[in-house]
């Protein structure tokens, strides 16, 4: 069971489809305009619903900031990749990524991930995060929306989704050839590795190119999370007709 608390990711889970929401506390005595939103969808769903003391709260929370609410989930069960390519909306759009490990990292992920209407983020089936409380709510409650899956093998998984007509665009801040000098109309998967090491050489090697999101200051690349919310909004602007691309450096 994962506990999900904070007054946004609670309302996200609790407009998401489906039923994984067991129990839904709320702080006694607070009042509160969107806490009293959340009692009433809860009430509209009948999950059921607890007022609890703060202190209660705080040490189901472990300290952290609750801001008087907080929920139960059930286990989330993974979705099949080819129950995501069959569902993409055309012209198809997903994240793979080759082992994110930090749990903050793939929450953010994830809310880009569904804020871009992506059709689905795959993980490999190891060394990876996963959906704890800590990502679900990095997430800001995009972790209720964004379909995810797990597979035991991404070299082999990017071959598949080439044979089904996706581009594989893996990112490395080493490559030469730049993210917004590839086209993105098409079925695309982007593909990012880890915050220490980027992408295995397997992995690297079967995507179809490799390109680079260009950095002018000292640090020499982006947090990985930050890497794919800029890779995907570049392939939102070229999929809303936009041709006009960011400056070189």
């Amino acid at each position: 069971m994962t506990l999900l608390y904070g007054i946004h990711p609670v309302l996200e889970a609790l407009r998401a489809p489906g039923g994984r929401i067991e129990r839904v506390c709320i702080e006694r005595g607070l009042q509160n305009p969107r806490l009293q939103e959340i009692v009433d969808l809860a009430r509209k769903r009948k999950i059921p619903l607890s007022f609890e003391e703060r202190s209660w709260l705080d040490r189901k929370a472990a300290g952290r900031r609750h801001q008087g609410a907080l929920c139960h989930l059930g286990e989330v069960a993974a979705a099949d990749v080819d129950g995501i390519l069959e569902a993409a909306a055309s012209p198809g759009l997903l994240l793979v990524l080759d082992g994110i490990e930090d749990p903050q990292n793939l929450g953010a992920i994830l809310r880009s991930a569904e804020v871009a209407a992506a059709d689905g983020v795959i993980l490999p089936r190891w060394r990876s995060a996963g959906l704890s409380p800590a990502t679900v709510k990095a997430s800001a409650g995009a972790a209720a929306h964004v379909k995810v899956a797990r597979a035991p093998n991404l070299a082999r998984l990017l071959e598949s989704l080439k044979e089904r007509g996706y581009w594989t665009i893996g990112l490395d801040s080493a490559a030469d050839k730049k993210l917004w000098q590839v086209d993105l109309t098409g079925p695309t998967a982007l593909v990012l590795g880890s915050e220490g090491s980027g992408m295995r050489r397997l992995v690297k090697e079967r995507c179809d190119l490799v390109v680079s999101v260009p950095v002018r200051g000292r640090i020499g690349s982006y947090n990985v999370s930050v890497a794919a919310g800029i890779a995907l909004y570049e392939c939102l602007r070229q999929r809303a007709g936009s041709r006009a691309g960011p400056p070189e450096p």
